[in-house]
Parts: structure tokens; sequence; C-alpha cells
């Protein structure tokens, strides 16, 4: 619990910082308060308990889903010097967002009480929505802003009905009473509650973590944002969202698996086939990676789909895994671009990155060894990601989803080449690319990072 509290005071710290005249404080700061949480995080290991009036737990999942989270941030913040070389930026107000995001994101990982939870989505949602639309310059930022303003509204107020449904059932907001009702023999109505309050509360979530049908605000989003704050989204966020829904599911809601688990196929399925065959007729770079951002949803649903007892692991091996490569992904991508202007705003599409072995190996390397890991191809992170999540989902007996999941594993691996096509096989235009020190480190971190889980996947599962 300890980085709720670091966090809640570096983040008014930062925006003190703000009235500093020099803003090269901010950024070193800022990763410097985000490492003190993430060392912080670690006090409650092997110590399970409950804070905050029973209302939060900690445990050595919920840390590891919250240190995943916070090194996520870190490398994504690492990567932002640009803001600070922008006249129009407000740093201290982007630094303390996220780090005041990162309160909620936490809270998603150890809630015990669905306030708590409600709580949790909405710092981390509202923050989101004001990053989004952060340059307002950019009519395209501004327009993504407020469809996913709109649209998420909705969705808070699906999930906060499912909380009433719910608080209705068992006359509790504490989520281990909803197990022990439902182990209990039926006498009422109550159960009908619960069962109208899973499913409302499931879509809320599912459209945290842009799973199909509840993904449309995703591909605008994530192209409208400026892209450090879309690489944040697609990592920080996706991790909250898929420890919140596991925690949700296991903890409350294992013993009627024989309901949800249909509703949770069906969306996996759904997402998978959407993404995948969408994904491939994009130019854009990063409305590319928001259809990979939804296919990934699709396949970390398959581990809660196969509920057991190493489905948890599954989820956190694949959420590194996806973060590490979605980070480098980004990353190079904000490096080439800044450059290549096109109305006034950075060329993110595809044809961007032609030739870029010839400008800068090492980015094109980092690029490809990314790409690999998304596509699941073997010794990288991604490829063992998928691996557990299929074997979770073959424990369950569901085969015939496994069959529909390697397929579009076949699409992906199509339009996840297509940078590397273009960085190694196209003639680009421009001069040489150079990179300062520092985002050689956080950059062969992350790569390096995807190579040893591939390697070594046993790294990460053996800490659980």
């Amino acid at each position: 619990m300890y980085p709720i509290l670091v966090l809640s005071v570096t983040g008014l710290v930062t925006l003190f910082l703000g009235f500093l005249k020099s803003k090269k404080i901010l950024l070193p700061a800022s990763l410097l308060f985000v490492a003190i949480a993430f060392l912080s995080n670690f006090i409650d290991w092997n110590a399970p308990g409950l804070y905050f009036y029973d209302m939060l737990e900690a445990s050595n999942l919920s840390i590891i889903f919250s240190s995943i989270i916070l090194l996520s941030a870190f490398l994504v913040m690492a990567l932002s010097k640009g803001f600070l070389d922008d006249e129009h930026s407000q740093p201290a107000e982007y630094f303390a967002i996220l780090q005041f995001s990162l309160v909620g994101a936490i809270m998603m990982t150890n809630f015990q009480n669905l306030i708590m939870l409600f709580v949790g989505v909405e710092i981390l949602s509202v923050s989101m929505y004001i990053l989004t639309g952060s340059d307002k310059r950019n009519l395209r930022g501004n327009e993504a802003a407020l469809k996913y303003f709109l649209m998420g509204s909705f969705a808070t107020g699906i999930m906060l009905f499912g909380m009433a449904m719910l608080y209705g059932a068992n006359y509790s907001f504490n989520i281990s009473d909803a197990r022990i009702l439902l182990l209990q023999p039926v006498t009422d109505v109550r159960p009908v509650f619960l069962y109208v309050g899973v499913t409302f509360l499931l879509i809320g979530l599912l459209f945290k973590v842009s799973a199909a049908p509840f993904h449309f605000w995703t591909p605008d989003v994530y192209e409208g944002a400026p892209t450090i704050f879309t690489t944040f989204m697609s990592t920080v966020v996706k991790t909250a969202g898929f420890a919140a829904i596991y925690r949700i599911l296991e903890v409350s809601f294992s013993p009627m698996y024989s309901f949800w688990w249909v509703m949770v196929v069906t969306m996996a399925i759904l997402s998978l086939f959407i993404s995948n065959i969408t994904a491939v007729s994009q130019n854009s770079f990063k409305r590319m990676l928001a259809f990979s951002s939804i296919s990934h949803a699709g396949y970390m649903l398959l581990a809660v789909v196969g509920l057991n007892n190493k489905s948890g692991d599954s989820i956190v091996f694949y959420s590194l895994a996806y973060a590490l490569a979605t980070i480098s992904a980004f990353g190079v991508l904000m490096i080439v671009s800044k450059d290549r202007l096109v109305d006034g705003r950075p060329n993110e599409n595809i044809a961007v990155l032609n030739g870029l072995s010839k400008k800068s190996p090492f980015l094109a390397a980092v690029l490809a060894i990314s790409m690999l890991s998304l596509s699941g191809i073997p010794l990288t992170a991604g490829f063992w990601g998928k691996f557990y999540v299929f074997a979770d989902a073959a424990s369950r007996g569901h085969i015939w989803v496994l069959v529909l999941a390697i397929m579009m594993s076949a699409v992906g691996i199509y339009y996840y080449f297509k940078p590397i096509i273009a960085a190694y096989m196209k003639e680009g235009e421009g001069d040489n690319i150079r990179l300062s020190a520092f985002y050689k480190i956080i950059l062969g971190f992350t790569t390096l990072g995807s190579i040893l889980l591939g390697l070594f996947p046993d790294l990460v599962r053996e800490l659980l």
C-alpha cells in the first residue's frame, strides 16, 4: 500500500516543482519518485494484510502487478524528454497527473472493496481523458479526448449499475462476501441480482482494456493522443484492467464459472477476429498498434477463460512481455517521427520507418525484436506469454478456442512484419539518427528484457 501514499505525496510535490524557472528538474525528479514507489512496493512482500479499513489487500500477486505498472510507467516517463523541449507543454502537470493515475492503477490491483475499485478506475480514467487531449493544438487529439470521455462515462455508469446489483445481492461491497453467498443454497432472488451485477461489472472493466465489442474508442484515441501518453495507456491501463478483472473473477465469482465463461470467451474471440483482420489494412503505425492492443486483450482473456491456480501467473507474464515490447515499439516511433512532420504533426505512418536499418541499426533491431515479441515468435517473451495463456484455456478443454486464436496469431504475423520489412528492405529518406545514451539504455533494457524472458521464462513465474 506504500506506493499509493508515496505517489499521492510526490504528485503534489511535482506540481510545486512546476513553479521553478527551469523545467530540467521535473523529469529526473519524477523518475526518482516512481523509483521510490517501486521500491516501497516490496515492503509488503510475503506479508499479506488488509489496509484502509479492510478495503485494500496486499498480496504477492498484487505486488507483482503493481511492480509491472510502476516499471512500465518509469520506462514510459523516461522516454518523455520531448515535452521539456516543447514550449507549449506543461510538463509539471503532465508528470503529476501520471503519478496520480498510478495511484488509481495500483488500487485496481489491490482492491478488496468495490468502492475502492470504482475510485481506482475513476482516478486512472480521468487522468487518461485529460492526457489524451493535452495537446490542444491537435484537433485530432481533442476529438479523441472527447470520444474517450463520452464513451468512458457510459462504461462507468454501466459498471456502477453492476456494483449496485451486487450490493443488492449480498448487502456488501466486500468482494469476498459474494463468494460466500454463491456457496450457500439458493433461498431467494438475490442470486438474480448477482448475475446481472457480474455481467454489467465485466462490461465496464472490459471497456477499460479495450476488448471487443467495447473497443471502438481505441483506434481513434491511440492515434489522437500524444504518442507518449498512448504508450502509457496501452501498458499501464491494460495491466491494471486485467489485474482487476482477474481479481474480481477469481476471488468472488469463480463458483459461477459456468455462467460468465461464455460471455468472456465470446469477447475474446471477437477481439481476436476484429482486431487482427482490421490491423492488416492499416498504414498508420499507431492505429496498427491500437488494433494490436485489442488483439492482445483477446489473448489475455484466454487466461481468464481458463481460470486456474496458474492463470494469475500467466496474466502477469503476458502483461510484462506486452509492456516491454509495446514500449520498445512506441519508443522507436517517437524518435523516428519527431523530425518527420506532416501538416505540422509527427508522421506516424509505417512508411516513416523505411530504411531505418541504415539510419540507425540499433533502433531497427529494437523495432524488429518488439514486433517479433508481439507476434509471438519463439525465443521472445511474447511467445511464452501466448503459450501460457493457451495452456490455461486448454486446461479447461477449450481446444476450439485455441484453434481460432492460433489462426489469428498467423494473421498477426503478417502485419507485425510490415514495420520490419519497411526498416530492412525499403529505401528511406533523411539523415542518420543520433540517440542519447539515456534513450539507448531505456530501449536496450526493454529489448533485452524481451529476449531474456524469451530465453528464461521462469524468471517471473517463480516469483509467485
